[in-house]
């Protein structure tokens, strides 16, 4: 096993290591509707249903969005546009400024009570 390399050094990449293209991330058109992105809610329930790793790539595209910034694809991303949370263009990642509210299927898809309690968010209790 090598150590690792010393700081301030250059570290040598696998032959097969390919870095993730950078994307720009922006706002898609339409209706802000849904959780803001710094409600517990969207850590909640959209982590019980797309995982905490997808969860933190979104809030990562809503802040680049936001900024304007550009960064590396999102390991994620698949998952995140399979979930309808980010459409991929040629080098530009779409997001909503809101995270969307769970729809019947998505709800169908978390526990007994996670769902219930996800309701009761909903209806302002």
């Amino acid at each position: 096993m090598d150590a690792a390399p010393a700081p301030g050094t250059v570290a040598a990449y696998r032959p097969t290591a390919v870095p993730r293209p950078w994307v720009t991330a922006a706002f898609r058109p339409g209706p802000a509707l849904g959780h803001h992105p710094a409600e517990a809610a969207v850590r909640r329930f959209w982590t019980a249903l797309v995982g905490p790793g997808a969860v933190a790539d979104l809030l990562r595209l809503v802040a680049a969005a936001g900024t304007g910034r550009r960064l590396r694809e999102p390991i994620h991303l698949a998952v995140l546009a399979a979930e309808g949370l980010a459409h991929l263009t040629p080098g530009v990642v779409l997001v909503s400024a809101r995270v969307p509210h769970l729809d019947e299927g998505q709800l169908s898809r978390l526990r007994p009570s996670l769902r219930a309690e996800y309701r009761h968010v909903l209806s302002g209790g």
